[in-house]
């Protein structure tokens, strides 16, 4: 057995998977596909994963076979283990190669199981292993490297898309240019959403590879309200790992909402509240601080010229939160606190905070108690109009930081949001999975 595998195994064994992923997730870009084929078979069976398993099990028996890499690789993707996927595909492609096997035709993005396999096939699920895994700069020298058997879709957007979510932007917007026109229907909103991002890159440049607030807009068309001041040089780069929001918090992004919409030029008509209490009470408290009417949300022509408003769109209804995909005339999303390691199914308009973990002023939070020692303090049952009197009546100051991060004044979100206004609040709301090239330190 491999050193590097003996966590996993211990780990099934006492009947924990999801441990023994995380420790498989952590090594398996160092070891070969088939040697940690059987510890995912076994992984698979116990949360019984059939198609996985058969895989793994495949893969066992034919390690050098491209045609079983290509299938377990396939497999590990399909399940959320790219990490996995990753060295499976490199060996199944090389192999490919080697061989000079004749393309099978398949639909592209079909998954065959036969022997043979396409190299380009190989490449393309490679690409996307390598991207769910925000290893961009990976994918774009894989697909670079590999030009000669490439098409242009979805292979050139890959290579487009990837080069933006590792700050390429000049690179993305020379390789989309040279793209030929996309099938309406199949590749044109991936099209479209490029081409928007490079329009954004455009009207506002990000100013460098640790310019959040700039990024975020290139690469979602949200606005970032406010920045973290906690943490910078510890790599957090404007983000939260983990965030105990307060009432003060979420008056604050209210505040710093107007900012934007006094930047931008936009009155909203209404506010629209999404039926989940925290969501509703943010709303009810930023119809109250705005001067506006509010009503229940109603997908469609109803929000037209309104203000979404959510406290997590995670944690909304998510039927609701898909239609606000397609945007309604004049509608505008404001989410309090968008999860930046786990992104909601649309990107919002305006994003308060960016956070990996959070913990709602109304819900149990730890706390110290009068001894000094830490506890865990009691939920906030009071219905959201109440929780929104109190995000009303907040102080509005901002937090005063930890001395070492850059400071957030309001002057230089108001300067931004003004200069992406042309750009801003257009075209459908994409949900993009990527941090993209800003990096922060994250929770494993």
């Amino acid at each position: 057995m491999r050193s590097e595998l003996a966590k996993a195994w211990e780990l099934l064994e006492a009947g924990d998977p999801q441990g023994a992923a995380r420790e498989l997730r952590a090594v398996a870009d160092g070891l070969a596909a088939a040697e940690v084929a059987p510890v995912v078979r076994q992984l698979a069976e116990a949360v019984g994963i059939d198609d996985l398993a058969g895989a793994a099990g495949a893969l066992a028996g034919r390690p050098s076979d491209a045609g079983a890499l290509y299938a377990y690789g396939y497999a590990c993707i399909e399940h959320g283990l790219s990490e996995l996927a990753v060295p499976a595909l490199r060996e199944a492609l090389r192999e490919a190669l080697r061989a000079g096997d004749v393309p099978a035709k398949r639909k592209l993005f079909g998954r065959g199981r036969g022997q043979q396999v396409n190299p380009r096939q190989v490449l393309l699920e490679l690409a996307v292993a390598l991207e769910d895994g925000e290893r961009h700069a990976e994918a774009v020298a894989v697909l670079q490297e590999h030009r000669a058997i490439t098409g242009d879709w979805p292979d050139g957007y890959l290579l487009a898309h990837n080069a933006l979510m590792d700050g390429r932007v000049e690179q993305a917007r020379e390789v989309f240019a040279s793209l030929a026109a996309p099938d309406a229907d199949t590749w044109g909103p991936a099209a479209d959403r490029i081409r928007r991002s490079l329009a954004r890159a455009a009207a506002v440049p990000p100013a460098g590879p640790t310019d959040l607030r700039g990024w975020h807009f290139t690469l979602t068309g949200g606005l970032l309200a406010t920045l973290s001041t906690h943490g910078f040089t510890a790599g957090m780069t404007g983000r939260w790992a983990m965030l105990g929001d307060t009432y003060e918090n979420c008056r604050h992004g209210l505040e710093r909402l107007r900012t934007v919409l006094d930047a931008t030029g936009r009155r909203p008509a209404s506010v629209a509240l999404l039926p989940d209490r925290g969501s509703e009470a943010l709303g009810l408290a930023a119809a109250a601080l705005l001067g506006l009417p509010a009503a229940p949300y109603r997908p469609g022509a109803g929000t037209a010229d309104a203000l979404v408003v959510a406290y997590d769109l995670n944690e909304c209804d998510q039927e609701l939160v898909g239609a606000l995909y397609e945007r309604a005339p004049g509608e505008l999303l404001y989410e309090h606190a968008t999860c930046w390691t786990d992104t909601p199914a649309v990107s919002a308009d305006v994003s308060g905070l960016l956070v990996q973990h959070l913990v709602a002023p109304w819900e149990p939070g730890l706390r110290v108690d009068d001894n000094g020692q830490v506890e865990r303090g009691p939920a906030d049952d009071a219905p959201a109009a109440v929780l929104a009197e109190r995000i009303r009546t907040a102080a509005a100051e901002p937090d005063e930081g930890d001395g070492q991060s850059p400071p957030d004044p309001d002057e230089a979100l108001s300067a931004f949001a003004a200069r992406a206004a042309a750009t801003w609040a257009t075209g459908n709301r994409d949900r993009i999975r990527s941090s993209g090239p800003v990096r922060s330190s994250r929770f494993v």
